[in-house]
C-alpha cells in the first residue's frame, strides 16, 4: 500500500473514531436528559447519581422519591429506547446491505408487519388458545412469537424477490407491500376479535410506545437484542463483499446462502424483540443507516457500530419529543418517527427515480 493510500485509511479510521466518540457522548447526554424529563423535573446530576447508584458505583445522593421515579419509571423507559433504537437501526443497515439497496427498511419490506401480526395474535389469543405457551416461555412469549413472524415474512420476501440473476429491488418492495397488506388485514381481524382491554392495548401498541417499559421488559428485550447487536457486526466483511454482488462475493469465498440466512435470522430476532416491547415504530431502520452512510461511507465495519449509537440517540430524542410536545398528554412515538421518516422516504424515492437507480 502506498503512503498516500495509507494516509487516507488512517484519516478514515480517525474520522470514524471521533464520530463514534461524539455520538456516544451525545447519546449518554440524551439519556440523562430523557431521564430528567417529566411532570417532575430532575436535573442531569441527580439522574446521573441514581444511574451510578443503580449500577453499584456509589450510594444514591437524592431523595427516595426522585430515586424511585428514576429507577422504576424513567430509566427503564430510556434504556428500552436505547435498545430498540439500536436494534432497528442495525437491522435496517444489515438488510440494506443484504439487499444492496438503501430502501430496504424492515417496515417497508413486511418484516415489521409479520412481527406485528404474530405479536397481536399472542395479545388477543394468548389468554385462551395459546395460554400453554405463556406457561412455558413466560415474559419471552411475545418476543419469540414476534421473532417467528418477522423471520417467516423476511424469508418469504427474500424468496419472492430473489432469482438466479440476483435480488430484484422492485420485487422486494412490491412483495413487502403485499405482505404488509395481508398482515395488516390479519391484525384488523384480530383487533375486531379483541375485548375492550385488549383493544386499548392494541391501539397504543399499533402506534408505537415505550410507556410500558419495566425492568422485566428491558431484561427480556435486552437478552434477545444483544444477540443481534453482538453478532451482526461479525458479518461486516461479508456484507461488504455482498455490496459487489452475489457472484463476486462467492468468488471472494463468501458462503452467500449461509450468510443470507444468518443475517435474516439475526435481523428477525432484533426486529421481533423490538416490535414485541415497543409496538410499531417505523422508519428508524431507514433514516439512521442512510445518514451514517452519507457521513461515514458504506463500509459495514464502521456503518453498523455507528448505526447502533445513532439509532439509540434518534429514538431517545423522538421519545423526549413524544412526551413533551403535547404535555401532560403523550403522543405515541411511532407517530413521531413516521412524521420524520415519511418525507425522508419520499425524498429518497424521488432522488433514486431521477437518477434511474430504482
Amino acid at each position: 500500500m502506498s503512503a498516500s493510500a495509507q494516509l487516507a485509511v488512517d484519516a478514515k479510521a480517525l474520522k470514524v473514531k471521533w464520530s463514534l466518540m461524539v455520538l456516544t457522548v451525545a447519546m449518554f447526554i440524551a439519556l440523562l436528559i430523557s431521564v430528567g424529563i417529566g411532570p417532575m423535573k430532575i436535573s442531569m446530576y441527580d439522574a446521573l447519581s441514581v444511574i451510578l447508584a443503580k449500577a453499584g458505583f456509589m450510594e444514591s445522593q437524592v431523595s427516595n422519591v426522585v430515586h424511585s421515579i428514576v429507577s422504576s419509571i424513567r430509566l427503564p423507559r430510556s434504556l428500552l429506547a436505547v435498545l430498540v433504537g439500536s436494534s432497528l437501526a442495525v437491522c435496517g443497515a444489515a438488510m440494506q446491505g443484504l439487499f444492496r439497496n438503501p430502501l430496504a427498511d424492515p417496515g417497508l419490506i413486511g418484516v415489521t408487519g409479520g412481527a406485528s401480526l404474530a405479536a397481536v395474535l399472542m395479545i388477543v389469543l394468548g389468554g385462551t388458545t395459546f395460554s400453554w405457551l405463556y406457561s412455558y416461555l413466560g415474559d419471552y412469549t411475545l418476543m419469540i412469537a414476534a421473532f417467528s413472524g418477522a423471520f417467516c415474512t423476511t424469508m418469504l420476501v427474500s424468496k419472492i424477490a430473489t432469482t438466479s440473476f440476483g435480488t430484484s429491488v422492485t420485487s422486494m418492495l412490491l412483495a413487502g407491500i403485499a405482505i404488509g397488506i395481508v398482515t395488516g388485514a390479519g391484525v384488523g381481524i384480530l383487533t375486531f376479535m379483541a375485548d375492550d382491554a385488549q383493544l386499548r392495548t392494541l391501539t397504543f401498541w399499533a402506534m408505537g410506545s415505550l410507556g410500558g417499559a419495566t425492568w422485566s421488559t428491558v431484561l427480556a428485550a435486552g437478552t434477545m437484542i444483544s444477540i443481534t447487536l453482538f453478532c451482526l457486526p461479525m458479518h461486516a466483511k461479508n456484507l461488504n463483499a455482498l455490496l459487489l454482488g452475489e457472484s463476486e462475493a462467492r468468488h471472494l469465498g463468501v458462503n452467500v446462502e449461509k450468510v443470507k440466512r444468518q443475517i435474516i435470522l439475526l435481523a428477525a430476532v432484533g426486529v421481533g424483540a423490538s416490535v414485541a416491547v415497543s409496538g410499531m415504530i417505523g422508519f428508524v431502520g431507514l433514516i439512521v443507516p442512510h445518514i451514517v452512510r452519507l457521513t461515514l461511507g458504506p463500509d459495514h465495519r464502521y456503518l453498523i457500530p455507528a448505526c447502533a449509537v445513532l439509532g439509540a440517540l434518534f429514538l431517545l430524542v423522538a421519545d423526549m419529543i413524544s412526551r413533551t410536545i403535547i404535555a401532560p398528554a403523550e403522543l405515541p412515538i411511532g407517530l413521531i418517527t413516521t412524521i420524520i421518516g415519511g418525507p425522508f422516504f419520499i425524498a429518497m424515492l424521488v432522488s433514486r427515480t431521477r437518477s434511474n437507480q430504482l
